[in-house]
């Protein structure tokens, strides 16, 4: 049987050689997505990670004193493109006019390690954190949710008001900022929202609440919180709030210590906690009564990225979008 030239080649004959990639910015990515898409991906990955047919392992951090820190993220999925993310979170970059999260996303061919696509993730670091959190209230919430409080203006904020419709019939959508005038401006992105200076009766009189906060606030029975803020070493969420009701997390790994898991979840014991895969999976292990408080907790994982970014990739694909360069 006759081999090929290239296969008869000894190692160090072979090179690369130019192959053909995509680059995607940000608003490519930004068009390509599609929030139903995203949400409906995003659940069927959160059962095939509980079924342990996702690798995601967990991330490194290189931290900058004073300045910020840099996340590696890496996830495959059979009949996905490998997916590995490096995502900088610098405080300070505000002041600049630039995100405080900046992210890039390189995407590889699982069949040769080839690499397909170079694509801008500060976009998709948002959107899927804000996916996964609206994914818990979906498979969380009572209902009959009719009230929400998104907590905070910023990227979160937003996102977390454009996609929260699309899992739930609300009434009302309260939006609470320390900045009065950014909840105002973003109230004006949703006919149903509007801005409320005093978070403390907004959350008590909510269904749904996104994003916890440091104040000790009660909610109220039934209600579903979600908190996606990476503060370490505290975090965001109220430690007895996580402690004394129902918990659900995105991978067990979310008891680790920072920068891999959650700090709020430190001395909280897993084994009372599930995951949303959990819940896809068989979905009565999630809520067991309407006056029943649950409570998600997400660190943010690559299998989110993965995605997300396979979703643009495919979708720049079929329409043609972005600029391929040669590697």
């Amino acid at each position: 049987m006759s081999r090929s030239d290239d296969s008869d080649k000894a190692a160090f004959e072979v090179a690369k050689g130019a192959r053909t990639i995509v680059v995607l910015s940000e608003e490519q990515v930004a068009r390509l997505l599609d929030p139903s898409d995203l949400l409906r991906e995003l659940e069927a990955s959160f059962g095939a990670l509980a079924r342990g047919e996702v690798q995601c392992p967990p991330r490194p951090q290189i931290s900058v004193p004073g300045k910020g820190f840099s996340l590696a993220m890496a996830a495959w999925q059979p009949g996905m493109q490998i997916c590995v993310k490096v995502v900088n979170v610098f405080d300070g970059n505000l002041k600049l006019g630039l995100p405080n999260h900046l992210a890039i996303v390189n995407l590889f061919d699982p069949d040769t390690g080839a690499v397909t696509c170079v694509m801008d993730a500060t976009y998709i670091t948002g959107i899927r954190t804000a996916a996964a959190a609206v994914l818990s209230h979906k498979l969380l919430a009572r209902p009959e949710s009719r009230v929400a409080t998104i907590v905070g203006a910023g990227v979160q904020g937003r996102e977390h008001l454009r996609l929260l419709p699309l899992v739930r019939d609300l009434d009302d959508i309260q939006i609470c900022s320390l900045e009065f005038e950014h909840a105002e401006r973003l109230a004006r992105l949703h006919p149903k929202a509007r801005a409320v200076r005093q978070f403390e009766d907004a959350i008590r009189r909510s269904d749904i609440v996104c994003l916890a906060t440091h104040s000790p606030t009660p909610v109220k029975a039934g209600t579903h919180v979600s908190s996606v803020g990476y503060h370490p070493p505290l975090g965001e969420l109220p430690v007895a709030l996580a402690r004394q009701n129902r918990l659900f997390v995105e991978t067990m790994d979310a008891f680790a210590a920072p920068p891999v898991g959650c700090g709020e979840l430190k001395d909280i014991d897993p084994s009372n906690a599930l995951t949303l895969g959990d819940v896809v999976i068989a979905p009565r292990r999630g809520r067991t009564g309407d006056s029943e408080i649950t409570v998600y907790k997400a660190m943010g994982i690559a299998m989110e990225d993965m995605v997300a970014a396979n979703l643009a990739y495919r979708s720049a694909r079929r329409s043609g979008t972005g600029a391929s360069v040669d590697w």
